[in-house]
């Protein structure tokens, strides 16, 4: 009877063993996959003019995305001095001021603003800046997209604060500090590493964001200037070149969207470094 529970035991083992591998390895295999299908397409259609010329009149072949890759660095700049400050400070006092109710209160309106759709994100952006201004513009896709990145940053910062040992807030206490000086000279210096690499990955998610920036900057062929005017960005542009029946705008489509991923895993790789050096910090040497 024993020999025949051991047996069964090692069974299952085994076969839980192997589904949770096979599993791994698919999840794995559909990244690498997404990457070798762009790689090998997008690499193709990558020159110098890809990254220095405007888009080509239509029909014509050649050109570039310039105007989309600063369209697009404009944009994440207007969404991380929107979105960032407000989710930080919301972050820490949820982590540090709030109550027991007040901050399950804060954490379920964070995660439904965290499940809105995006496209609806873009619908609010679109009335509250383009219907006042008049027309589309890149301050109303940094709304937009900051919208989009307040409840990642509320979450994250709250998290990473509440990692802070207690007893860093007991000894700032002890030596004479108010409440506030602790968090500003000790929580948040302590935690700064974990937060900045929150809001690299927050922005790495919003980078590829289309439906909110179609209803807020739209699009431009040529360069934008300053903020108040519509502009170009890769994940529009990617788009729209994607569905056109012209063959070179669909390379160049591959091209931008091999470039965006790249971004992407650019910084999250970025992020996950500061997040491994932070903690290899806080260990010392010896850890």
């Amino acid at each position: 009877m024993m020999v025949s529970y051991s047996v069964r035991k090692r069974g299952s083992n085994i076969l839980m063993f192997g589904l949770t591998g096979l599993c791994t390895a698919l999840t794995i295999g559909v990244l690498f996959y997404i990457l070798g299908y762009l790689l090998w397409h997008g690499v193709s259609a990558l020159s110098l003019s890809f990254f220095t010329h405007l888009p080509a009149p239509v029909g014509e072949t050649g050109g570039g995305m310039a105007n989309a890759i600063v369209g697009s660095g404009k944009v994440l700049l207007l969404a991380t001095i929107i979105g960032v400050p407000i989710g930080f400070l919301g972050g820490v006092y949820l982590s540090e001021y709030a109550g027991i109710k007040m901050a399950s209160l804060i954490r379920y309106v964070t995660d439904l603003l965290n499940g809105v759709p995006s496209i609806v994100i873009g619908i609010v952006a679109y009335t509250l800046v383009v219907l006042p201004m008049g027309h589309f513009s890149t301050l109303a896709g940094g709304v937009a997209l900051g919208i989009m990145m307040i409840p990642i940053a509320v979450r994250s910062t709250e998290e990473f604060l509440r990692a802070v040992p207690q007893t860093q807030r007991d000894a700032a206490l002890a030596l004479g500090a108010t409440k506030w000086q602790a968090i500003t000279t000790v929580v948040i210096p302590y935690a700064l590493r974990s937060i900045i690499t929150g809001t690299m990955l927050n922005l790495a998610r919003v980078a590829g964001e289309t439906a909110p920036l179609l209803f807020t900057s739209l699009n431009n062929q040529f360069w934008s200037s300053g903020w108040g005017q519509p502009t170009a960005t890769l994940p529009v542009m990617i788009f729209t070149y994607a569905i056109s029946p012209y063959d070179d705008w669909h390379r160049q489509a591959w091209a931008a969207a091999f470039v965006l991923l790249a971004l992407v895993l650019i910084i999250n790789v970025a992020a996950h470094g500061v997040l491994s050096r932070s903690k290899h910090l806080r260990r010392g040497p010896a850890g």
